[in-house]
């Protein structure tokens, strides 16, 4: 039997774990998200956005998949909506970051400012929040169960 979108997004309503995980991937990713679309938490706003990304190579298009997965991908988490669609999508962003910006800076965060960039260490820990909620579905208290929970 081929799978379908809501054997995709059932998950199990009784598991606190992916709520947990979803509470934290909306606090770290949706003020990246903000500071890229609204200008927010110190940011530089869409149009600045846009033109950082094309200065480093990547396609408009592809500048605002990245900024419409930080924003309203992290607010789908925190609601548990799509949960492991969005979290494969951001799977994929996560990991064109460290391939595109932060690996040639090497493993650690930059602690001292003595270096130009960031590493990846922090994208490790987003991967495995990534993973298990790709894995597990929304959880508690997710629009997922509500949603697609019911009876076939």
């Amino acid at each position: 039997m081929k799978p379908s979108l809501t054997d995709l997004e059932r998950t199990d309503s009784t598991k606190m774990v992916p709520l947990i995980l979803r509470i934290a991937f909306f606090i770290v990713m949706f003020p990246h998200g903000a500071q890229l679309l609204a200008g927010w938490f110190g940011g530089y706003g869409y149009t600045a956005s846009m033109g950082f990304f094309s200065s480093i190579g990547i396609p408009y298009v592809v500048g605002i998949m990245v900024i419409i997965l930080e924003f309203f991908g992290s607010i789908g988490i925190l609601l548990g909506l799509f949960t492991r669609f969005i979290a494969i999508a951001s799977l994929c962003l996560v990991l064109g970051m460290i391939l595109i910006v932060h690996i040639h800076v090497g493993f650690f965060m930059n602690w001292n400012g003595n270096i130009k960039g960031e590493g990846f260490e922090y994208h490790i820990l987003m991967i495995s929040m990534l993973l298990s909620l790709a894995i597990a579905g929304g959880g508690k208290d997710s629009l997922d169960a509500l949603l697609f929970n019911k009876n076939k």
